[in-house]
């Protein structure tokens, strides 16, 4: 598969993207129509994000917990504007051991129910304050137009849950969510990000404010790649989650969710990625370095195999992820577009010549070509692999800045906000009124994507009704 050529991003993005998934063995699909398998390589680079992430989690004080798969229906319908957001989305099991249910039970979509259900239960007192719980599951929605990890019925992801005494202190808790989901964004999949607040029409069913962060892809269009939601009292007024403060009165809770999916996969995919394939951030890579031996004759191999075991002996004790590839009945040639195709971050060659020598080559995945190889000392090698890491990950987030800050307009008026749209996007004063983003919607496709946290000040014409506003919001098309 790795000598077939992949479609070019720029001739038909979404297929080339299809192909790369399946290729680089990172998902395949599943016999249920929109669900999706993860395959051993996809779910290396998930259990590096989810890593990096548990341990932000850990960090500000959350701790893990596991809530059950089967929600009573009822659950749902008690926070109306959850249940209106979802209801077209759930898939709901209504027989079980061969029996109709005497209520039908709810696969999660979400997991604010059934936890609500049990805060409930467990805050009694302004003593047992604050809660802060996360969970790592799956989940399912019942999407109609499915796409390998960025939109799948069932999507393996994190949803933290909390809840507070005062509406301050879950507005501090939503917000340190974004940030750390923003802080994980850029230094550990070199994805820079937009961290905003999402407008009324575009909040989480159930929710006072949502944030996200939104990143661009490689082809322009948006994607909302994490979301923090301060959901008020809603869910604690419809769950009863109260609590006896100090003066000894009862108070309804204030609660928050928070999540990021697999889908974040499909982000690195397409904010990377080239023609050749994958380009992964080498903090999440599932393999940093692969080491390529090189030889014609079964001596050669021995002293390059054994050259290869020594080298990579010291990278794992340095805790680099490295592999060296001993398939047999494959050329180098095979394996090097094997590898680059699946995104290694650097690439070792190892020949007789270079074991004579003491050196080995080393390739970066992020300049193909003689650009990105270079010929270095076997001693002092792991200094030399860890300082390229570096500069590869530095390099892939300044080429993906660059690339968003190329693409990122400030249109003059709606004509020309029209045209941006296309290509990137559009940062708009706008202001504020749901009709005209709507209309903004129906005209060209965009989207309102946040109102970011970081204002430009002052003020300027509404993009679309020329109203004066205090806000600029990002618009553009979106996955």
């Amino acid at each position: 598969m790795a000598d077939l050529k992949l479609p070019s991003r720029s001739e038909d993005f979404s297929e080339w993207y299809n192909q790369l998934v399946l290729r680089a063995e990172l998902a395949d699909y599943a016999p249920v129509r929109g669900c999706m398998i993860v395959r051993p390589y996809g779910w290396a680079l998930w259990e590096n994000i989810t890593a990096q992430l548990d341990r932000r989690f850990k960090a500000t004080g959350h701790v893990n917990a596991a809530f059950p798969l089967l929600i009573p229906q009822s659950f749902i319908s008690k926070e109306q504007s959850h249940v209106a957001g979802f209801s077209p989305e759930l898939a709901v099991v209504t027989h079980g051991g061969g029996e109709k249910l005497e209520e039908p039970l709810v696969i999660r979509p979400t997991s604010e129910t059934i936890i609500g259900h049990a805060y409930a239960k467990w805050i009694q007192s302004y003593r047992d304050l604050p809660v802060l719980i996360n969970q790592w599951n799956s989940v399912v929605r019942w999407e109609l137009r499915t796409k390998l990890f960025l939109r799948t019925l069932e999507f393996f992801w994190q949803e933290g849950h909390t809840a507070h005494a005062t509406y301050e202190e879950a507005e501090a808790e939503t917000r340190q969510m974004l940030d750390i989901y923003t802080d994980f964004a850029m230094n550990e999949a070199a994805v820079p990000v937009i961290p905003g607040r999402k407008s009324s029409s575009e909040r989480f069913a159930g929710a006072d404010a949502t944030y996200s962060i939104e990143a661009m892809m490689g082809d322009g269009k948006a994607l909302q790649a994490g979301t923090s939601h301060n959901l008020g009292q809603n869910f604690a007024k419809a769950f009863e989650i109260r609590y006896l403060d100090q003066a000894g009165a009862l108070q309804h809770c204030w609660t928050t969710s928070w999540g990021l999916s697999t889908r974040f996969i499909g982000a690195i995919i397409m904010v990377h990625g080239d023609d050749q394939g994958l380009i992964l951030p080498p903090r999440l890579a599932p393999h940093q370095v692969v080491i390529v031996p090189i030889f014609k004759t079964d001596e050669e191999k021995a002293l390059v195999f054994e050259a290869a075991k020594k080298i990579r002996e010291q990278l794992v004790k340095a805790d680099v992820r490295v592999k060296v590839d001993e398939r047999e009945g494959q050329s180098p040639g095979f394996k090097f577009n094997d590898w680059e195709m699946r995104g290694v971050p650097l690439r070792m060659e190892i020949g007789p010549k270079d074991v004579a020598k003491g050196s080995v080559v080393l390739a970066r995945r992020d300049r193909p070509g003689k650009e990105g190889k270079s010929f270095v000392s076997q001693e002092g090698i792991v200094e030399s692999v860890q300082q390229l890491l570096i500069e590869i990950q530095k390099a892939l987030f300044d080429r993906a800045l660059a690339f968003r800050e190329a693409h990122t307009f400030e249109p003059k008026n709606f004509d020309e906000f029209r045209q941006v749209v296309e290509t990137g996007f559009a940062r708009s004063f706008w202001c504020g009124d749901t009709k005209c983003e709507e209309q903004i919607k129906e005209a060209t496709k965009a989207t309102l994507r946040c109102i970011p946290i970081e204002q430009p000040g002052g003020s300027g014409p509404c993009i679309f009704c020329g109203q004066a506003s205090k806000e600029t919001a990002i618009f553009g098309k979106a996955y």
